[in-house]
């Protein structure tokens, strides 16, 4: 989204101004590589806060603007009556972040950042620190990326997102890909009617085929990046979608019905494959009706995916986007 705002704003003459979140302490909202696009008129997209920075964020980035020389701010919403705002935000959190001007100089960088998105293949950006430093603004790709680190600079990585792979393309498939979309995956649709694999019913979709379980499966997808949900409402069916993508590395594969329609699956399965079945599909959220399953399924694939169980973040002893016990706390 961010880099599509850029280029519409390059295409019509305008600069605009791209903050990024460089490095967080205590709570925050956002995490480190979050976004603010900013245009000419003020207007942004993104954000690197709940709504509490944004504001400010956006003032400064005009003067960047007009100006052209980067600027980094410093956040601190960890003391009682917080200077930015006097209203003591208390979200207990730093930020820094960098802002930066783009412009039609900077046209060959939008461009070759937008080309590595659209090919979903990992690459990095290097964004200078040091000030007065305009334009130190570099894509990283291949083993670059692993040997990237310099003084002043920031390295901003980038991992294409999970495939979301639903196979039935009937109506109660259609809010499950479009939440699937909005919450970052990259959706994928297989059914064999291809009448039901029209851009109209499914324009979220980036990949739309019309396939049967036994002509197979996609060879160059990266199979341990995809997360599967089977509901095609037959049990056959279902059992043959199963069986095809039990032969790929795939960490999740939901299954919609009833569990005696799971029991029949189960059965045919190999021991060490009934682990990477989740059937009945979604957490335990009482929902019903395709809006709510939809809900509950892409919950559970986004907490499989993040390697946590999907309980009460009450419950939860450890820090909320920490991947350790000593990591910090991030919301």
């Amino acid at each position: 989204m961010i880099f599509g705002r850029l280029r519409q704003a390059l295409a019509a003459g305008q600069p605009s101004v791209v903050a990024t979140i460089t490095d967080i302490q205590g709570s925050t909202y956002r995490r480190v590589g979050a976004k603010l696009w900013v245009g000419a008129d003020g207007e942004m997209a993104g954000n690197v806060s709940g709504g509490c920075l944004e504001v400010d964020v956006r003032d400064q980035a005009l003067s960047v603007i007009k100006d052209g020389t980067p600027k980094r701010l410093h956040y601190d919403t960890s003391e009682a009556e917080d200077r930015v705002w006097g209203m003591g935000l208390g979200c207990n959190g730093q930020v820094d972040l960098l802002l930066q001007r783009y412009d039609a100089c900077h046209q060959a960088f939008v461009e070759a950042v937008s080309e590595r998105l659209a090919a979903d293949q990992p690459f990095a950006i290097r964004l200078g620190l040091a000030e007065g430093d305009r334009d130190q603004r570099t894509v990283l790709v291949g083993e670059e990326t692993a040997s990237s680190a310099a003084p002043d600079c920031f390295i901003d990585r980038f991992e294409p997102p999970p495939i979301f792979l639903i196979c039935g393309a009937g109506d109660d498939a259609l809010p499950l890909a479009k939440l699937a979309d909005e919450v970052g995956f990259r959706v994928a649709l297989i059914d064999h009617r291809s009448a039901y694999l029209t851009a109209d019913r499914f324009p979220q979709a980036r990949w739309r085929l019309s396939l049967r379980p036994e002509e197979g499966c996609p060879a160059d997808w990266p199979w341990p990046q995809v997360l599967a949900v089977v509901k095609t409402h037959a049990v056959q069916l279902d059992l043959e979608w199963v069986q095809a993508l039990m032969a790929k590395p795939i960490p999740y594969i939901g299954l919609l019905g009833p569990r005696e329609r799971r029991d029949e699956v189960r059965a045919v399965l190999a021991p060490d494959q009934l682990a990477r079945l989740y059937g009945p599909v979604g957490l335990d959220l009482g929902g019903e009706g395709p809006e709510q399953v939809a809900l509950s399924a892409v919950a559970e694939a986004l907490a499989v995916w993040n390697g946590r169980n999907g309980g009460f973040l009450r419950d939860r002893r450890a820090a909320i986007h920490a991947t350790d016990e000593g990591a910090g706390d991030v919301q």
